[in-house]
């Protein structure tokens, strides 16, 4: 597939959305907003992210989830990566409730990497309480990106468990350096008010689906 070319076996060809709009959202008086950031090419988004943001809003109490697209994840290839509208535009048809939203952010605050993105939303946003949300095949990754220490250091971290990568996380550069912050499965509910670095591992129901998988399909078929 051609760099830029869009998925058209799944990402309907439509308009480009409108002007950015940062998310505007509300802070309630009883607590801060929580919300959760879940980042990635979504190339394209799929039933895995649903449920991952689902399982989010519930086992970590959150009031939302943002779906950070990335305009170009800086360790993929721009092979086979659909345009960024249409990236946008089909998350935007799937997601199953208001509590998820689609968010062109990196694209509007110019952000390339996690910890770059995760420190501009602090600034623009400081009376949010986020969460930094990852499937647990990125763990082992983690240790190669930008400043990959500043993330932990900077927001709460969810890992979801995602087989088979269980045993590779654990073991893996960025679990041993923040071990000692790990919390406790029962103990979800208390992350976003958690001062970092820390982090959880939450196991869940699992499901397969990945951007990857679907990509092949289509090429396949």
């Amino acid at each position: 597939m051609r760099s830029g070319a869009p998925l058209t076996r799944l990402i309907p060809i439509v308009r480009p959305p409108a002007q950015p709009v940062l998310v505007k959202t509300k802070v309630t008086r009883r607590r801060r907003l929580r919300v959760g950031l879940l980042g990635g090419s979504f190339n394209p988004a799929h039933a895995g992210h649903i449920h991952i943001s689902n399982q989010a809003l519930i086992r970590l109490q959150l009031d939302e989830v943002w779906w950070l697209v990335s305009p170009q994840n800086p360790l993929k290839s721009k092979s086979g990566m659909a345009s960024y509208s249409d990236r946008i535009s089909y998350a935007r048809s799937i997601i199953p409730n208001s509590r998820i939203n689609v968010s062109d952010l990196e694209k509007i605050i110019g952000t390339r990497y996690t910890s770059d993105t995760i420190e501009k939303l602090k600034h623009i946003y400081p009376k949010i309480q986020f969460i930094w949300i990852m499937g647990a095949d990125l763990m082992p990754e983690v240790s190669d990106w930008k400043n990959w220490s500043k993330i932990f250091q900077s927001v709460p971290v969810a890992v979801f468990d995602r087989w088979p990568y269980a045993s590779k996380l654990l073991a893996s550069k960025t679990a041993k350096k923040f071990e000692n912050y790990r919390f406790n499965c029962r103990s979800a509910s208390l992350l976003a008010n958690s001062n970092p670095p820390a982090w959880i591992y939450l196991f869940c129901p699992l499901n397969s689906v990945s951007a990857t998988s679907i990509r092949h399909f289509a090429t396949e078929n």
